[in-house]
Formats: C-alpha cells, structure tokens, sequence
C-alpha cells in the first residue's frame, strides 16, 4: 500500500451555500499538521469565488484562507473558470495562483497514478 504524502483537495461548490469550503479549509489545514503535502484546487464558476479578494459578506474566509497560505498549503484557481466569469487574475488574493485547466488534469492524473489522496467537495 502507498503511503499518504499529499492530498489534493478540489473545491467546486458554491461558497455561500455550502459548508464546502469551510470542510476543504479544515481538511487542508489538518492534513498540512500532519505533514502532508497539501494542494488546494479552486475551480468551476463559484469554487474560485474562494480565491477572490476584498469579498463582502458574513462568509470571506480571507483570514483561514491566509492562515492556510501560511502554512504551506498551494492554492490554485482554474483559468477556464475564471475566464467563464470574467475574474481577472488581479482580483485573487495574495497567494493563489491562476494555473491553466489543463494543470488540474495534470494534477488529478499526478495524484491517482501515484495513489496520494484527492477530495472533491
């Protein structure tokens, strides 16, 4: 059996409406304790909502998500969603990175091919 060395997490629901990013900031936070490689993927047209800056509202999880950065953990929002919504990548916080959609099937071929953990919510 392989052992867990890094957990890709993928975030697609919507935000606002969902504890879904709340569980992927939590598990992120908690496998990246562990010491686990942790890789954040924020995609679909309301996933990367979580990755724009200046958000307005009761839910902006700016500080768990700079707490998360600071730990180590990657994060990464999909180009082809973005432009979908027209979010420009000025708009994102500080350390999350535009990557193109390609990079995330990369990413998901990467992660099963070398039986590390992937959660989508």
């Amino acid at each position: 059996m392989t052992k867990i060395k890094k957990v890709l997490l993928l975030l697609k629901q919507m935000i606002y409406e969902s504890t879904s990013p709340m569980e992927i900031i939590r598990f992120a936070r908690y496998y990246r304790k562990k010491g686990l490689e942790v890789v954040v993927v924020l995609w679909g047209p309301m996933g990367i909502m979580l990755g724009k800056k200046n958000k307005v509202g009761r839910m902006r999880y700016e500080d768990e998500m700079k707490e998360c950065i600071n730990l180590g953990i990657k994060f990464y929002c999909c180009d082809l969603a973005a432009k979908i919504i027209g979010l420009d990548p000025a708009e994102l916080m500080e350390g999350v990175e535009m990557v193109p959609s390609y990079r995330v099937a990369d990413l998901l071929l990467e992660y099963q091919e070398s039986g590390q953990l992937i959660i989508s919510l």
